[in-house]
């Protein structure tokens, strides 16, 4: 797991490059990996423009079945006001085209997000790709 903290424009590149990083080693294709990066890139940049900091966490987890990656971005800023309207396509506070957090729900298989004055916001997303598996059946 990667547990990176989000200070700086830098810290937002370093993030993406772990989550390309990681996809790429889990054998997700060219496109999926530029979904994971935006989406981690967006999380990124939510947190220093909006929180000024917080971590970005990057793990992965396999079964029988399916290879997921999982980030987490948290920080503890003032949370977000109306979470209703962020999650609405061209809804934006901070004068940009209003596509950061419904962007990230359209990239990524889940995703669940809270946030408040008290704890800040907390969103955690999740890619998954199908492991080929054999049959064990003889037709």
């Amino acid at each position: 797991m990667s547990e990176l903290q989000i200070r700086s424009e830098k810290d937002i590149v370093t993030s993406r490059s772990q989550g390309r990083k990681l996809a790429a080693e889990l054998g997700f294709s060219a496109v999926e990996q530029a979904r994971i990066t935006a989406a981690i890139s967006e999380l990124a940049r939510n947190i220093y423009k909006y929180a000024g900091s917080g971590t970005i966490c990057i793990h992965s987890e396999q079964d029988i079945r399916r290879i997921g990656i999982f980030i987490t971005a948290k920080d503890d800023g003032p949370g977000i006001e109306n979470l209703q309207e962020a999650l609405q396509d061209g809804y934006t506070t901070g004068g940009g085209l209003g596509r950061g957090l419904p962007g990230v729900k359209r990239l990524m298989d889940n995703f669940d997000i809270t946030s408040s004055p008290q704890e800040g916001t907390c969103v955690k997303v999740a890619k998954y790709r199908i492991v080929k598996t054999t049959s064990v059946f003889r037709i």
